[in-house]
């Protein structure tokens, strides 16, 4: 079973049919129609907030922070991969966008719709990944525009765990 910690007075914003694993922590967050939060994820939505789009994948031992800050918010839009073991703090990942394993997206950065962040890679402070680019390195650097089946990669692995969800539920 999951854990909710409440944090003041604030409540969490669950769809029913979001699935939420066990060992997972939210606090002040909303998460959206068919999101997946996968085991031993830590969604901590304290002195700011989360908001996890429709059909979003959050997959095993991922952290997701805030700030204090203005803008220290973090926002996954809709039918997004976010890999296995990744940290993602105070940032904005648009719709359709995939963030590899054990990657890093730090405070402000942004993902746009449609781009890849490339597994282990750190997003650092401020960038902005491109729609229909990749970018790979500790930091990340632009490495190659998207193929278009790249491309349609995105949309298929949001739809693979929209799929394995739903198997759980069964």
């Amino acid at each position: 079973m999951y854990h909710i910690l409440k944090y003041k007075d604030y409540e969490p914003k669950i769809d029913e049919s979001a699935f939420i694993a066990g060992g997972s922590h939210t606090s002040k967050v909303e998460i959206g129609k068919d999101a997946s939060i996968w085991f031993n994820c830590v969604v901590k939505g304290d002195v700011g907030s989360i908001k996890i789009g429709d059909g979003t994948n959050i997959q095993d031992g991922t952290v997701i922070h805030v700030d204090r800050n203005p803008g220290g918010d973090t926002t996954i839009g809709n039918m997004v991969t976010v890999g296995h073991f990744c940290i993602l703090y105070a940032c904005m990942v648009h719709d359709k966008a995939f963030i590899g394993m054990g990657s890093t997206v730090m405070d402000h950065a942004v993902v746009e719709p449609e781009a890849m962040v490339a597994a282990g890679s750190l997003v650092t402070h401020g960038k902005v990944i491109k729609s229909g680019e990749i970018w790979s390195g500790r930091p990340a650097k632009f490495f190659k525009k998207m193929s278009n089946e790249e491309i349609k990669h995105i949309t298929q692995s949001a739809q693979n765990y929209i799929m394995l969800m739903k198997e759980y539920e069964n």
